[in-house]
């Protein structure tokens, strides 16, 4: 499909450079470190720094996954890239598809859902859902956080899966929170001490 030729064109470079960001380290390096292909007498710091890593790479994998559905256009009730989505029902699949965890339905149970660890707006990282008013209710909207202030989300009917500018006054004004997964918490998934 077209759009998702586009869409892994304009997603793989972010996503990459925001996983090197991230880490700081040599992506050559890194690369060859994971495959196994240099030494691994790692200190336990490494270990820590392979931990966030992981969270990191799941937040690369979900916003390539769902820039992969630009264009796709919005359906009231959409679940599927073949039928549609809507708000909702786009960030249901692309978690669910990237990295398995399975959303509730609705915009507003997204938001509630014990599952999910709220963040604050000058936290927010790439794969964090962020909400806004856009039918005089809280939590009526739901997209992806992809970086730089800009998340992309199906937008209404008429229109198409699209990335926008939260810093737009319209975003700015019904901005509501934001909810992050918790396999995107290093913490989360850092070993026990023993």
């Amino acid at each position: 499909m077209p759009h998702t030729a586009l869409a892994q064109q304009a997603g793989a470079q972010p996503a990459a450079s925001a996983s090197a960001a991230a880490t700081g380290d040599d992506p050559v390096a890194r690369f060859l470190s994971d495959k196994g292909l240099l030494p691994s007498a790692r200190p336990v710091t490494e270990l820590a720094q392979q931990v966030r890593n992981t969270a990191t790479d799941f937040a690369s994998e979900l916003v390539v996954s769902a820039m992969n559905f630009l264009g796709v256009p919005y359906r009231r009730g959409g679940t599927s890239e073949e039928t549609g989505f809507d708000c909702s029902g786009f960030t249901r699949h692309v978690f669910e598809n990237s990295i398995g965890l399975i959303l509730p339905r609705r915009a507003s149970e997204q938001a509630q859902s014990p599952a999910l660890i709220p963040v604050q707006q000058a936290e927010l990282k790439p794969g964090d859902l962020v909400f806004f008013n856009t039918l005089r209710h809280t939590f009526s909207h739901v997209g992806i956080y992809i970086g730089d202030n800009k998340f992309i989300h199906s937008p209404r009917a008429g229109g198409s899966v699209r990335v926008e500018d939260m810093r737009q006054a319209y975003w700015q004004q019904r901005y509501n929170g934001a909810r992050r997964a918790p396999n995107m918490t290093p913490q989360a998934t850092a070993p026990a001490n023993n």
